[in-house]
């Protein structure tokens, strides 16, 4: 169980790192950053999970608006399997977390 959820985790920190890094080139890229090669592999690695966040989302929310929506519902994700994993390790016992 410990491997799975460290598996999970791991995947979500990639997206989430991903998303990051696509919001630090949206501001120093500006207009031009569709053809940055990096921004366009970033959204590579994040394309997945921004796409099912719009499948997931009303059509109330604008496309524009859906890697925000995607990057908060990771976060909350990522934050709900750390806290597993914390108290799987409790339970466990903290050598078999190391």
């Amino acid at each position: 169980m410990l491997t799975l959820i460290n598996a999970l985790q791991l995947v979500l920190y990639i997206a989430l790192l991903s998303m990051v890094g696509q919001a630090v080139l949206y501001v120093l890229a500006g207009a031009r950053r569709n053809q940055n090669l990096f921004y366009q592999l970033l959204q590579i690695v994040s394309k997945p999970f921004t796409a099912l966040v719009r499948r997931l989302t009303p059509a109330l929310v604008s496309d524009s608006q859906v890697p925000l929506v995607t990057f908060f519902m990771l976060l909350i994700v990522y934050a709900v399997v750390t806290f597993e994993k914390i108290g799987l390790c409790i339970e466990a016992g903290i050598d078999i977390c190391k």
